[in-house]
C-alpha cells in the first residue's frame, strides 16, 4: 500500500513537471490552474488504473496449478464509474496441486484455498470438500477428524451444486 501511495505522488509530480515544461515551451501562456488540475487528474487516473488492474496483475502472477474459483465485483457511490464497469476487489483461488483424496472416503477431497483481497493480506485455509454431498468443512482449530479421516458432522457447511469452489475442486483431473 505504501508503494502504491508513493507511486501516486510520483505520478503527480511527474505530471506537474511535464506541465511546467510545456508551459515554458509555449511562453508561460497556460492558465495557473492547469498545474494542480493536471497533477490531480494524473494521480486520480493512476489510482483508477491501479484499482482496475489489480485483479489481472495478481492472477497473472499465480502459478499454473492455482486457479481462480470465484471473484467479487463491487461498485461504490464514491467511485461512480464502478456502476458502469464494476471492479474486482477480492477472489478465492483453489490450489489444485494440494488436492488430496482418501480411498476410504470416496468423493471427498482435501485442498488449500487462498483468499485474496485488494487491501488485505492473502489468507490460506485447508478445507475438505465433499463432492458427493455438496458440502465443505474448514479444517481450522477445533475441528476434529477421526482416525479414518472423517470430519465431525457439525463442521460441514452446505454448498450449492454450482458453487465455484466445489466445481473447481471436484473436477475429475486431479494434479496432486
Amino acid at each position: 500500500m505504501f508503494l502504491e501511495l508513493f507511486a501516486t505522488f510520483a505520478i503527480g509530480l511527474g505530471a506537474a513537471g511535464v506541465i511546467l515544461l510545456v508551459n515554458l515551451i509555449v511562453g508561460k501562456r497556460l492558465p495557473r490552474w492547469i498545474l494542480p488540475a493536471g497533477a490531480g487528474l494524473a494521480m486520480i487516473g493512476f489510482s483508477v488504473w491501479s484499482e482496475y488492474t489489480w485483479y489481472d496483475r495478481t492472477t497473472t502472477t499465480l502459478p499454473e496449478e492455482i486457479v481462480v474459483a470465484w471473484s467479487h465485483e463491487t461498485s461504490a457511490f464514491y467511485k461512480p464509474w464502478t456502476y458502469v464497469s464494476p471492479q474486482v476487489d477480492r477472489f478465492v483461488a483453489v490450489d489444485r496441486e494440494t488436492i488430496r483424496t482418501n480411498d476410504d472416503l470416496p468423493g471427498q477431497r482435501m485442498v488449500d484455498l487462498f483468499f485474496f483481497g485488494r487491501w488485505a493480506p492473502v489468507r490460506q485455509i485447508r478445507v475438505v470438500i465433499d463432492c458427493a454431498n455438496n458440502r465443505r468443512a474448514d479444517l481450522m482449530e477445533g475441528v476434529a477428524m477421526d482416525a479414518d479421516g472423517n470430519v465431525e458432522e457439525s463442521a460441514w457447511i452446505p454448498l450449492e451444486p454450482e458453487d465455484p469452489v466445489l466445481l473447481k475442486t471436484c473436477e475429475e483431473e486431479v494434479l496432486g
